[in-house]
């Protein structure tokens, strides 16, 4: 006779339901809510830069390269928007012939943000797009 004919049959289903449950994987945390457009642009550093991106997109560099500046030294959090910033910076400081900062933008879009490149158009620009290939060298 085997364990199971002795054992009670309720016996055997109450330890069989405990040995499942231990098994199972804990619940995971409750993701947190995704952060909306309103909550970014509260942060100042967000803000600033979104003001750079479209002073810029808008042909307004001088107020684009502050509002740009403002969003690095306010913080910016996200790799990929610093990364975004120093690009832009560095096409205003290279279309105004300032090559050295251009070329210290470049950098620090790289150091921002190890995934950064420019794309194809726009490492062919005549302008920049030297600068930025004589860093990959």
């Amino acid at each position: 006779m085997t364990l199971a004919h002795r054992t009670p049959a309720w016996l055997v289903a109450v330890a069989t339901a405990m040995a499942v449950a231990g098994c199972a994987a804990p619940s995971p945390p409750p993701a947190a809510p995704p952060t909306g457009l309103a909550e970014v642009m509260e942060r100042p550093a967000e803000r600033a830069l979104l003001e750079g991106i479209r002073a810029y997109d808008d042909g307004q560099y001088a107020q684009a390269e502050k509002a740009l500046r403002k969003a690095l030294a306010e913080g910016l959090p996200s790799a990929r928007d610093r990364a975004t910033a120093h690009k832009l910076l560095a096409f205003i400081t290279c279309t105004s012939e300032r090559l050295a900062d251009c070329r210290t933008q470049f950098r620090e879009a790289r150091a921002a943000d190890a995934g950064f490149a420019l794309s194809r158009s726009e490492a062919g620009h005549p302008v920049w797009g030297p600068v930025y290939r004589s860093l990959s060298q």
